[in-house]
């Protein structure tokens, strides 16, 4: 890519963002505005990376007046994820959703393709390209059957998503792009078209890591947020503050007939990483955890909202013709998970947050626009709270 394509990239970004916007890169996370949700430490980057080997790529989509979309990748190590998949398991807390693959994590218990975050009418696209991608990995010559894991919240409101405007160069570009370290966050990849809680949405992350008398073991999350409630940050009632929160027109002037401003649809995915040695079972008790997460930022699982929750470990990886076809394998006991799940609910509930911080406001299909929570009234809410 050379300097005059980043140019024009830039400056459609700039364009579609607002220009009275901060810039995503000046935007604090929640922690900068010295909230720091629960009781665990965080990791190095407060993101998904911090369980080593895990990696995130984005790709974002924004073009013209209308395309507000990307995809969001997450691999759970570098080396060959078919031939080396890892424990996976899956959790519905509500199920109006798009999401592929799950079935066969559910049934298997692992998982053999990286994650990918997408918009709702562009999972067949991502499922087909991240096959493609698989098959090509050097050792899958003879492979036959493969199963894509891919998510999605609809973007429909900025996005059009009619247009079915992602690729499957896309797909396989936020593949290739994972990194670890640092994790953008906002309006970003699977996160440029999204809303949440009455504002702008977004691409969010965050960690713990548990001390070594609780085992020592890291949990990463990354969420794609774009569903509806009543913001709570940290315990404090924001949303009702700053005015913005699901039927409140309804609430305020009972006689109306118009549909609220902001409705009760949207979804939600969540993506936990681990590096405690955990099967499938008890994967998906951490992934019912993150629910609970959601409920604190004030979540209520709508029946428009489609919440997925999809946990993995890094540990124990499960080799592709297994031999001999047994294995011993490490097993955290389960009188010892109770600190792992308090870091997935803390996890979920900053990411959620981060999300939102760190999410510039987008301008989108029919001149839509979708507003960054204001920093200045939110630092004020935050503080009259206190």
């Amino acid at each position: 890519m050379n300097n005059k394509t980043l140019c024009v990239i830039g400056l459609a970004w700039f364009l579609a963002a607002g220009h009275r916007d901060l810039a995503a890169q000046d935007r604090p996370r929640i922690r900068d505005l010295g909230v720091q949700p629960g009781i665990l430490a965080t990791g190095k980057w407060n993101a998904i990376t911090d369980v080593r080997g895990v990696r995130v790529g984005h790709r974002s989509l924004i073009e013209g007046q209308s395309i507000r979309t990307g995809v969001t990748a997450i691999l759970p190590h570098g080396d060959n994820l078919f031939q080396e998949k890892v424990p996976a398991a899956v959790y519905v807390g509500n199920g109006f959703g798009k999401a592929a693959g799950f079935l066969q994590v559910r049934e298997l218990g692992n998982l053999e393709t990286p994650i990918v975050l997408t918009n709702t009418l562009s999972v067949g696209r991502a499922v087909e390209a991240v096959v493609r991608w698989t098959l090509l990995q050097p050792g899958n010559e003879h492979v036959h059957s493969v199963n894509a894991v891919v998510g999605e919240t609809n973007d429909g409101y900025l996005n059009d998503i009619r247009g079915m405007h992602v690729t499957a160069e896309d797909v396989q570009h936020a593949i290739r792009a994972a990194s670890d370290g640092p994790v953008a966050e906002g309006s970003v990849g699977a996160g440029v078209g999204t809303r949440c809680l009455g504002f702008k949405g977004g691409v969010g992350t965050s960690s713990r890591v548990l001390p070594a008398t609780l085992g020592s073991y890291t949990v990463g999350v990354l969420v794609q947020t774009n569903y509806s409630g009543v913001l709570t940050i940290d315990g404090r009632r924001v949303g009702e503050q700053l005015g913005r929160h699901v039927f409140r027109d309804l609430l305020t002037d009972p006689t109306t007939r118009t549909k609220p401003t902001i409705g009760d649809d949207g979804s939600v995915m969540i993506v936990i990483a681990t590096d405690a040695p955990l099967g499938s079972r008890n994967l998906e008790r951490l992934a019912r955890r993150g629910v609970l997460g959601l409920a604190r930022t004030g979540s209520f699982m709508s029946n428009g909202s489609g919440d997925f929750v999809i946990a993995f470990s890094t540990r124990n990886r499960i080799h592709y013709r297994q031999e001999p076809p047994t294995a011993k394998i490490e097993r955290l006991a389960n009188d010892r998970m109770s600190p792992l799940f308090l870091a997935v609910v803390e996890s979920v509930e900053e990411a959620v947050y981060n999300s939102l911080t760190k999410a510039t406001t987008i301008r989108g299909i029919d001149g839509r626009t979708s507003k960054a929570i204001s920093i200045a009234k939110l630092r004020t809410a935050l503080a009259a709270d206190r």
